[in-house]
């Protein structure tokens, strides 16, 4: 996914890769051949971790391949508002051990802490060329794709404990229709019958909520009124199989 942060001297083009991990079926290994392809496109790497040392799964893989494509690479330490002070320093001495990183920035992105001065220094470390975008994008996606993204977050928050995360939403019409409300037609893709019939509830109460909630953040997205129809698939294994990720626009 492409974000752009825009200044007046400058733009930052974000590709927001899937994480690196080891592929345990055909879309996680079409995701990290993503994050890869990402990572040899930029100009700077931004990797980001979280404040334990046990969180960098393959960590010693990862880093020898990112020395190999020459960029510089920044680490980013989020969630540091959950760690004393004290055990920082030491965080970060580990980290500098591992790799010969540009640079090293505690973060906090949930109290905002030190997310001006990482983008101060990725802006330092960009290259001088003329901006790719206009001003006033912030994204290549096309307003569907936050729209399934909107359906598929609500499957997760409403479902979490029983729904694993198998469920593709594929956005099969949208309709603007002036003054009325957007007519959307929505179908939520998962793996097995099973996960169907959670999906949808007893009478269809879950579908129902799950339209609901759906809904209104759509509407506060797009600005208007709109209309959900709301419907689930059985696509039996599909993150296994690379032409029915391709057919549901996963990659």
């Amino acid at each position: 996914m492409l974000g752009i942060i825009n200044g007046d001297t400058y733009q930052v083009i974000f590709l927001d890769s899937p994480g690196l991990i080891v592929p345990k079926y055909a879309l996680q290994d079409l995701m990290v051949k993503s994050a890869w392809a990402a990572i040899e496109e930029a100009d700077l790497t931004l990797l980001l971790t979280e404040p334990r040392e046990d969180d960098f799964d393959g960590g010693t893989r990862i880093l020898e391949r990112l020395k190999h494509t020459g960029k510089p690479v920044v680490l980013a330490i989020n969630k540091i508002d959950l760690v004393a002070k004290a055990g920082l320093l030491p965080l970060i001495a580990y980290y500098r051990g591992l790799f010969d990183f540009a640079e090293i920035v505690p973060v906090s992105a949930l109290k905002r802490d030190g997310l001006d001065d990482l983008k101060r220094l990725v802006v330092a470390r960009l290259p001088r060329q003329p901006a790719f975008y206009p001003q006033s994008e912030v994204t290549d996606r096309p307003q569907r794709f936050f729209i399934a993204e909107i359906i598929r977050q609500k499957v997760f928050e409403l479902f979490g404990e029983e729904i694993p995360y198998s469920v593709a939403v594929v956005i099969e019409e949208y309709k603007e229709r002036g003054e009325a409300r957007d007519y959307i037609k929505a179908t939520a893709v998962c793996e097995r019958s099973s996960q169907k019939a959670i999906l949808i509830g007893k009478r269809g109460e879950a579908i129902k909520r799950l339209g609901r909630v759906a809904r209104m953040e759509i509407e506060a997205f797009v600005g208007k009124g709109v209309f959900l129809e709301l419907k689930v698939d059985v696509r039996e294994n599909w993150r296994k199989d690379e032409r029915k990720i391709r057919s549901l626009g996963q990659v």
